[in-house]
């Protein structure tokens, strides 16, 4: 665990308030910091942590930069029915009619993001959360699943995803947040207009060139307990020093839960 303090610009960064419109400003993380994933969970971080990522619907840790989990391209597993209701039409079918379902992640459903007017009308669901996002003191968003095209059964493609992305960094970028690149390395090349990247298991399939070669040092990368820690350990010794490296559990819960795992290079 690397011991980093704070610096000042980032404590007096994380207290001002957003810009939005025209003059909205925006950076990205710092490279290399300590960064904590806290999906499964909010806590108080390690004193050494000085990025923590939480849900959209968890409040945004202080003095510290704060990204902003959304799953912008599939529906969370306690939201379906949310969907159902409000926007039936945007969620994915198959030819017989069927949602189409996550096959790692049951309980989430894709988007459908095929069209330009469903993804004009998703951007109508999912941008008031990344707006969100900046009113509660976020700092940056990680739009989760835009690799959701290879899950999709054929059904959608890159290009779907791509122009769906270029809505939410210009909505993202409007509310004076940088945004991430979620996995996917195979639009880092693409110059969508992304800050930084969070790549989840880049060392276990040997994908994380592909990040650093577009985002240079503006990557987290995070590697899960569940693939052992070999992993882990080469991508501390490959690049550690320079990038964001986080070991952990793969639900990403709280240190009350006996399978938490946080560990830094």
């Amino acid at each position: 665990m690397r011991a980093v303090a704070i610096p000042l610009v980032l404590l007096l960064a994380a207290g001002c308030g957003t810009t939005t419109g025209a003059d909205a400003q925006w950076d990205a993380p710092p490279a290399g910091a300590t960064v904590d994933y806290q999906l499964g969970g909010s806590y108080t971080p390690d004193p050494a942590v000085e990025v923590v990522v939480r849900d959209r619907t968890a409040a945004a840790p202080a003095s510290r930069y704060g990204i902003c989990y959304v799953n912008a391209f599939q529906t969370q597993p306690d939201e379906l029915t949310a969907w159902q209701r409000s926007h039936p039409d945007l969620l994915l079918h198959d030819g017989e009619g069927q949602l189409v379902e996550d096959p790692s992640w049951p309980g989430e459903y894709l988007l459908d993001i095929r069209t330009e007017a469903s993804r004009s009308r998703l951007l109508t669901a999912v941008g008031p959360w990344i707006d969100g996002c900046a009113e509660a003191g976020y700092q940056a968003v990680e739009p989760d699943n835009l690799d959701s095209w290879t899950r999709s059964e054929g059904l959608l493609d890159r290009d779907d995803a791509a122009a769906l992305a270029r809505l939410l960094i210009d909505r993202a970028h409007a509310s004076g947040l940088a945004i991430a690149q979620k996995n996917a390395p195979e639009l880092s090349r693409a110059d969508l207009g992304f800050d930084f990247a969070v790549a989840e298991e880049c060392e276990v399939y040997r994908e994380c060139d592909a990040y650093t070669d577009a985002f240079g040092d503006n990557v987290i990368e995070i590697e899960y307990t569940d693939n052992g820690t070999e992993a882990f350990t080469r991508a501390c010794a490959t690049r550690g020093d320079r990038v964001s490296v986080l070991l952990r559990d793969r639900d990403a819960v709280a240190p009350d839960d006996p399978a938490h795992v946080a560990r830094w290079c």
